[in-house]
């Protein structure tokens, strides 16, 4: 009997006749930090997507805790609460408070009560440091403040999974560490991630598990020592050497 929260079998997308993913498959352990690296346009995100049914697969097969995530009459919104996703451009509403659009899922979705929404929502504002800012609206935030507000968003869901496709790269460089920092915080924490990431000091530091996408293949999976400190195939080395120089 698998233990894993999710598992990926042969998952293949296409849009129209361009292949963007072929064969691809993973298992996501409870605690597990796997950091998905690869070249734009390998295919990252829309892996990601397909995962939390943004896009749906051309075949193969998603499984969360043994059920068939692309099966007919799967209850794909309770599912999206349990893998929760935190997006490159934030994706808060704009007419709403930091605080509010910490509530709207939880009480549209989860049909909670809006006082312990409002205290879930204000335990993980304050855990990301925005707190203070839950009056602001969205256009009065840095960029690094609006991505912790999306991942406090994220958080006051209580998702099992949270996947982050690329979260600092519409960033300006400063505001990088600020939210490195946070998902350092939740990594150490027990969180299971998986990260589309363009950081790899983060996932050679903070992923026990890595995969590498090239063309929509993986190319290469392992541990964050193996990947980073002695890279099987001479894609990932060329990628590794770009990317670590940078």
């Amino acid at each position: 009997m698998s233990h894993s929260v999710l598992e990926v079998k042969n998952l293949s997308k296409t849009f129209g006749t361009h292949l963007v993913l072929q064969d691809v498959s993973l298992t996501v352990n409870p605690g597990d930090v796997t950091s998905i690296i690869g070249s734009s346009g390998s295919g990252k995100s829309t892996f990601l997507r397909c995962i939390n049914l943004l896009e749906t697969p051309t075949s193969g097969q998603i499984i969360f805790h043994g059920d068939e995530v692309t099966a007919p009459g799967f209850d794909a919104p309770s599912y999206r609460a349990k893998v929760g996703m935190v997006f490159q451009s934030f994706n808060l509403f704009n007419n709403m408070t930091v605080l509010d659009n910490c509530l709207v899922g939880q009480t549209k979705v989860l049909k909670k009560d809006k006082k312990d929404a409002q205290d879930m929502a204000m335990m993980y504002l304050e855990r990301v440091g925005m707190a203070p800012y839950i009056n602001a609206r969205p256009s009065q935030l840095s960029g690094g403040q609006k991505q912790r507000v999306a991942i406090a968003r994220a958080l006051a869901m209580e998702p099992e999974i949270l996947l982050f496709d690329e979260p600092t790269s519409a960033l300006d460089p400063e505001m990088v560490g600020e939210v490195l920092d946070v998902m350092h915080d939740l990594a150490g924490s027990g969180m299971t991630m998986l990260v589309v990431t363009h950081e790899m000091a983060f996932a050679r530091d903070v992923s026990n598990h890595v995969v590498f996408l090239s063309d929509g293949l993986v190319c290469e999976e392992g541990s964050a020592e193996e990947i980073f400190g002695n890279p099987q195939q001479e894609r990932t080395r060329e990628f590794l050497a770009r990317y670590m120089a940078r």
